[in-house]
């Protein structure tokens, strides 16, 4: 087979997972009419030692004073509400990657009794120090 033969089937391979990629993302966010039901969750870092846990969650365009978060026991849950951007009159919307409306993330937190430390708010993210009690 001719190497440029080859060449565009991965291509056409490669755009193909992408597509597919693209149609599972819209099948599981679908943003909704504003409510109190999440419909995304942000994505977390957790990092581990032997004081506690720090997590990093990333949230773009979320006030932080609107941030709220619950621990209970080794349940984590923090929620807030990402809002559409305002809109400019004569733009129209290409693409919508980052998630908007309300949000939940529930975590489960390594055995132990955690106290929350410090809330950081830096470059877009929540920075939450967990310590054990």
């Amino acid at each position: 087979m001719p190497s440029r033969r080859l060449e565009r089937l991965m291509w056409a391979d490669a755009c193909e997972m992408l597509d597919r990629a693209e149609r599972l993302h819209r099948q599981f966010y679908r943003p909704g009419p504003s409510s109190t039901i999440p419909n995304w969750e942000p994505p977390v870092d957790v990092y581990q030692w032997s004081e506690g846990i720090l997590l990093v969650i990333a949230l773009p365009g979320v006030e932080a004073e609107s941030i709220e978060i619950q621990l209970a026991e080794r349940h984590l849950t923090v929620h807030a509400r990402r809002r559409f951007p305002d809109a400019v009159p004569g733009l129209t919307v290409q693409r919508l990657e980052i998630p908007f409306g309300h949000f939940e993330r529930r975590l489960i937190l390594p055995y132990g009794r955690y106290t929350l430390q410090q809330r950081q708010w830096i470059d877009g993210c929540l920075h939450l120090d967990l310590r054990l009690a």
